[in-house]
């Protein structure tokens, strides 16, 4: 086991915010996991777990132990004439996991393509894109218990998934480390999800007319680098928050006052609001503030164009908070994690 002090932290998010972790320990399987979590350095400190930094802001220094997951390895679980079950390591890169099962034909999470982050981000916030979420192939999770260090076998209801959410994120944030997730994926490389709107008229303007797996994943990598900045290039953690639902007797009233709103059905006499459209008509699309800002082609995504602080861009996300609820009386929450 090899901790590192002072250890940066701009390389390991996708942020890229100059932050420093006090200690930096990383672990490749459940026996150097639980011998971290034992060692007298580690024990009655604070630690955080760091997978691909995807869905992160370090608001400053952390002074803590920020332990990072590397466990990998795909293992098929078990078949069936229609579907194959596979477990994924938690430390695996999610889009190289979704380009495996779209490379054999495993159909489920296409939709998923090009997310960023890592394999353990997965459940806590119960990732989805284009019509598809996790949690609707999800079939297990494996976790260490933190206090007792015993693993433990989460079935999906058990997760109990919402949008962006899970127990991982609400009832027991910090009480588990993900370890692996088990999918249920198809045999079927024609057997898709294409009720999007934009991913269903990308797909109809290329002319396609039976879909495959492939094509969708295609499609959508297509359309989220045409939307959405690169990591690599810019700075950002994808949505930096998420679609806010109101109630449909709210909406009749926003509606009325701005025919333009764009929204989304929901369940249980609510009504889902685009952010982005929120966001944009308050003015912040492409604004900078030094090098914190809104990015120019979507108004979801903060940026750090260089050398922007944490903090900078939290309090950006501060004003953007106030400026939607003071124009539509909406208060957008973050879908992004602040440390």
């Amino acid at each position: 086991m090899k901790i590192y002090e002072n250890y940066p932290l701009k390389d390991l998010t996708t942020f890229h915010i100059n932050a420093i972790a006090k200690h930096y320990v990383e672990f490749t399987t459940v026996d150097e996991l639980k011998e971290i979590l034992s060692s007298p350095p580690v024990k009655g400190n604070k630690f955080i777990i760091l997978g691909g930094g995807s869905n992160v802001l370090f608001s400053g220094d952390y002074n803590g132990f920020v332990l990072c997951n590397k466990i990998t390895g795909i293992e098929t679980v078990s078949a069936t004439g229609e579907n194959i079950f596979i477990k994924f390591g938690a430390g695996e890169k999610w889009h190289d996991v979704v380009m495996y099962c779209v490379n054999h034909n495993y159909g489920g999470i296409e939709n998923l393509s090009l997310i960023p982050g890592t394999v353990g981000a997965g459940p806590i916030q119960n990732i989805g894109a284009y019509g598809v979420e996790l949690k609707d192939v999800l079939t297990e999770v494996s976790a260490l218990d933190v206090k007792t260090l015993e693993i433990r076998k989460i079935s999906n209801a058990e997760c109990k998934f919402g949008y962006r959410e899970s127990i991982f994120k609400s009832s027991e944030k910090g009480a588990y480390i993900i370890l692996s997730v088990t999918i249920r994926l198809t045999k079927d490389p024609q057997k898709v999800n294409v009720t999007y709107g934009s991913l269903r008229k990308e797909i109809e303007t290329m002319g396609i007319t039976s879909p495959t797996i492939k094509d969708v994943s295609d499609t959508v990598i297509k359309i989220r680098t045409s939307k959405l900045p690169d990591p690599l290039k810019i700075g950002n953690a994808g949505s930096f928050f998420k679609n806010p639902a109101i109630p449909d007797s709210s909406f009749t009233k926003l509606k009325s006052e701005y025919p333009g709103i764009v929204s989304f059905p929901s369940a249980d006499g609510m009504t889902k609001l685009a952010a982005g459209w929120l966001i944009e008509q308050c003015g912040w699309k492409g604004k900078r503030f030094g090098d914190a800002g809104v990015h120019i082609e979507q108004a979801l995504v903060l940026v750090n164009y260089g050398n922007a602080t944490g903090k900078e861009i939290y309090n950006l996300s501060e004003r953007i908070i106030e400026s939607v609820n003071g124009k539509f009386g909406v208060r957008l929450e973050r879908e992004v994690n602040i440390i």
